[in-house]
């Protein structure tokens, strides 16, 4: 019994690992860059089968693009206080996240609560908030598809370059 009650505890204790799903998966509409959290259909259906160095490579690209996109989109934002502000909503990001994917974040949270975006620390107010998510939504997802293409082209340059050399 105590043993049992043990393996209760120490199960209600974890903590799930992070993945940067956004909840809104439309790789399963057959997407081959989900909408939610960008990363490219098959990295959504092999995550679990990743190691670290291959989740954290996904990652990286991932707060790339975040910086890329909503660091000039928000040029007021003070990091200090959105790092304070989804602390607070009990937002969980890696250690090392990018100021782009904490700006996302408080964005984020701010989408769904306009009234938050005050103390937010992004330098916004509410009447702002959507139309900078909705401007986020479009170009980052532009960037996202422009990544996966690049990608796939890379991946078929290779390809030819092989097929070539075969046949030599």
């Amino acid at each position: 019994m105590v043993v049992y009650e043990e393996n209760i505890l120490n199960t209600a204790r974890r903590i799930p690992s992070l993945t940067p799903c956004a909840g809104r998966c439309s790789t399963v509409f057959g997407d081959a860059v989900c909408r939610g959290c960008r990363r490219f259909n098959h990295e959504v259906i092999q995550w679990n089968t990743y190691n670290e160095e291959q989740r954290l490579s996904i990652w990286k690209r991932l707060d790339q693009q975040l910086d890329q996109i909503l660091v000039p989109m928000l040029p007021h934002a003070q990091l200090s206080e959105v790092e304070k502000f989804i602390e607070s909503k009990r937002i969980r990001v890696l250690e090392n996240a990018s100021k782009g994917r904490k700006l996302y974040h408080a964005l984020k949270i701010c989408e769904k609560n306009k009234h938050l975006a005050e103390q937010s620390g992004l330098g916004i107010s509410a009447p702002h908030v959507k139309p900078i998510w909705t401007e986020f939504e479009r170009r980052v997802l532009a960037l996202a598809n422009a990544s996966y293409e690049l990608a796939w082209l890379r991946a078929d340059g290779i390809s030819q370059s092989l097929q070539l050399v075969d046949e030599e």
